[in-house]
């Protein structure tokens, strides 16, 4: 789980345009929930098989597998992992297939190649131990770590796993039949799934900090509701039904935002020459703070009760909304090699933009509807492709 969780994005981030970057890397995350969902279906299939349903739930996990497995083989090796190898050739072989044309495939080979250079004389020759102490001592490395850090415990601080780990238990303290929980756990999948599929749009076109900043307060609120349903007389029709109705608007939001972003976002930070480490350190956090929530929720609602539970996480989702306003940069549409200036903004001065620039511009924009609002940019990026010749990247519409 871990190996595929810290490998998938990296490739999918490494061997596609930066203009539909995000959609083709979140993917990952769409399919995975397209995979809970069969889980849920698979526990509800033979949830009345006797003594052996644990054993077929478990199993039935193999059946999708077999297919991945063979699929694999016809994936091209990433380009830039040749390139950090040395395999010049193998990695124009690949591009070829990668993009449209020849000249693209060669324009980014070139664009890798210039970047690795620069990445070589600056940080120099390091083993693994080092370039996870380089992590937090180089400073557009640390930049990146942060933010990284942010968007997966924000994940787990956002309250989707308790939801995805005890969803059968949580409806069955709400006062459902064991199949009743099983149903509606079983729509709880089928809306993360299905909510998934705007973000392959959204998330090039509004960007990634956008559906965080505007998902997080939703899924907030969905949970503060969800938790005072509970204090609806269970003898009350209205009781579980509302509790349904508000977790599954809970994911719904969660589905175009937190889900699919962290791991796009994580692939896509780090320079190459730290890029799988740096990836392995997300992944880590997110399933480190995961193992923490499935340790913790069956004690914390024994403790808080669901309503109070239900309101901590709402609470740590208001909490992630602030770290991600103050921590985590925009990266819609640029090229990886592009991200090295975004990084390189200091924190402080990233944090005091967004409190003393971009929070004044929103309220004036979009609270007091002033149309003369704006905002004034914190990147500039000289010598590096424009919007358009990134889009003609994947169109094939190539002029030079």
């Amino acid at each position: 789980m871990g190996s595929k969780a810290s490998t998938v994005p990296i490739y999918a981030a490494e061997n596609v345009p930066a203009a539909i970057r995000g959609g083709l890397v979140m993917s990952w995350q769409m399919w995975t929930a397209f995979g809970i969902f069969l889980g849920f279906c698979a526990n509800l299939a033979v949830y009345q098989v006797g003594p052996i349903a644990w054993r077929l739930q478990l199993g039935s996990a193999f059946i999708p597998a077999v297919p991945l497995v063979v699929g694999i083989y016809f994936c091209p090796e990433s380009p830039r992992w040749y390139m950090k190898k040395g395999k010049y050739a193998k990695a124009y072989k690949s591009l070829v297939r990668l993009r449209n044309t020849p000249l693209q495939a060669a324009r980014d080979l070139y664009y890798v190649h210039a970047q690795l250079m620069i990445e070589a004389a600056i940080i120099g020759q390091t083993n693994y131990a080092q370039r996870i102490i380089e992590l937090f001592t180089i400073p557009r490395v640390r930049r990146a770590t942060l933010a990284s850090f942010t968007v997966m415990i924000a994940q787990q601080m956002c309250g989707i796993n308790i939801i995805a780990f005890y969803s059968s238990s949580v409806f069955v303290q709400a006062g459902s039949s064991a199949r009743t929980a099983l149903l509606a756990s079983f729509g709880f999948g089928l809306v993360n799934f299905v909510f998934a599929f705007p973000a392959v749009w959204t998330i090039d076109t509004f960007g990634r900090r956008a559906l965080l900043l505007f998902t997080f307060p939703q899924m907030a609120w969905t949970l503060l509701a969800a938790g005072f349903c509970f204090f609806i007389p269970t003898s009350s029709s209205a009781h579980l039904g509302l509790i349904a109705l508000f977790i599954f608007l809970f994911a719904a939001f969660y589905s175009p935002g937190e889900g699919p972003v962290p791991f796009t976002y994580s692939a896509e930070v780090f320079p190459l020459s730290h890029r799988e480490v740096g990836m392995s350190w997300a992944v880590a956090t997110c399933l480190f703070w995961a193992a923490v929530l499935s340790l913790t929720w069956p004690r914390m609602v024994a403790a808080m009760t669901p309503t109070g539970a239900f309101g901590f996480y709402a609470c740590l989702n208001l909490t992630a909304f602030a770290m991600i306003f103050f921590w985590v940069p925009e990266t819609k549409q640029r090229t990886l090699e592009e991200l090295d200036y975004v990084f390189a903004v200091p924190t402080g001065k990233h944090m005091s933009y967004q409190l003393t620039k971009a929070l004044p511009y929103w309220i004036n924009r979009y609270v007091k509807r002033d149309k003369s609002a704006r905002l004034e940019p914190l990147y500039t990026f000289d010598k590096v492709a424009s919007e358009q010749g990134r889009s003609k990247s994947i169109t094939g519409n190539v002029s030079d």
